[in-house]
């Protein structure tokens, strides 16, 4: 297993990005404490993913004020993510679908990737428990050790996973499967998940699934929490809701194709109070759509 804490794979990839360029290459993303980074996904009018934009395509506006772009990336960084699979009891027919799902997204990794998966019922559990991996292999087999319970702690899920990603260098994301509401959270939900993942930078990909399951004394019809899409889009990650369990795996594998699809963007607060700001990143490019996070804190100070 690996920690990611340190993140050396990453602090290694962003010094080679130091490196300077030729005159006519894109200049790649830089991390720095005066950076605003935002990973953006770019489709077209059928939702394909599109690859080959430049720098000069995009354009990124801080409270609607256009900013100059200061650095930009469209190869694949690593990221760290955690994988959280409901495991309450309306998943009781479904749950090894979802789990073939998520091993599909396990699968695509790649090595410089580190991730955790766990579960959420009453109960909230996390694989490893302390640390982050980019052993694809122990990750699938934790798959299968997955508890089951009954209530659903969706947002307290949310929020524990949040705070293992407090500190950790680089592309931070959620993915969260349910399907059902947040029946048994213990304070956490979507309002304050959507300004915790702000405050930390985290972003929230969210696979909600209507499904059909007999409660001991009918058939009831659940569907996914209403605040979940609202925490992707707020964050800048995908939302996907599904009828059918036959559409688990090619959503988990378009999820692992969005990470590695995503553009860098920075630029430098021109405005420094300390506030929300809202953000808005446009693509030039006729028929195409840019996602990113809607807003950031800007920093104090001089």
């Amino acid at each position: 297993m690996s920690t990611r804490k340190t993140a050396p794979l990453f602090a290694l990839a962003a010094a080679l990005l130091l490196v300077p360029l030729a005159a006519q290459e894109p200049q790649r993303f830089r991390t720095g404490t005066e950076t605003v980074p935002l990973y953006v996904t770019v489709t077209d009018r059928e939702r394909r993913l599109v690859p080959d934009l430049v720098m000069d395509d995009f354009e990124i506006y801080d409270n609607g004020q256009l900013q100059t772009i200061t650095s930009f990336d469209n190869t694949p960084l690593p990221i760290t993510v955690i994988v959280m699979l409901d495991t309450s009891g309306s998943m009781t027919l479904a749950l090894d679908f979802v789990k073939e799902g998520a091993e599909q997204f396990v699968i695509r990794m790649l090595p410089e990737d580190v991730a955790m998966v766990g579960a959420f019922n009453d109960k909230i559990q996390f694989i490893p428990r302390d640390e982050f991996t980019s052993d694809r292999d122990f990750l699938i087999r934790s798959l299968k050790d997955l508890d089951f319970g009954y209530p659903t702690r969706l947002y307290d899920a949310v929020d524990e996973s949040i705070d293992k990603l407090h500190g950790v260098e680089g592309r931070k994301v959620v993915l969260v499967f349910t399907d059902g509401d947040d029946t048994a959270s213990r304070g956490a939900n979507a309002r304050g998940m959507q300004e915790k993942a702000r405050a930390e930078d985290v972003m929230i990909y969210a696979i909600g699934l209507e499904n059909r399951y007999f409660n001991g004394q009918r058939t009831v019809l659940s569907r996914p929490d209403r605040g979940l899409r609202g925490l992707a889009e707020e964050t800048g990650g995908g939302y996907f809701l599904l009828k059918r369990t036959d559409e688990l795996n090619s959503t988990f594998t378009r999820v692992a194709q969005e990470l590695r699809s995503q553009y860098v963007l920075g630029f430098t607060p021109q405005v420094r109070d300390g506030k929300v700001h809202k953000l808005d990143v446009r693509v030039k490019r006729p028929g195409a759509t840019a996602r990113a996070r809607k807003s950031y804190v800007a920093p104090t100070g001089s």
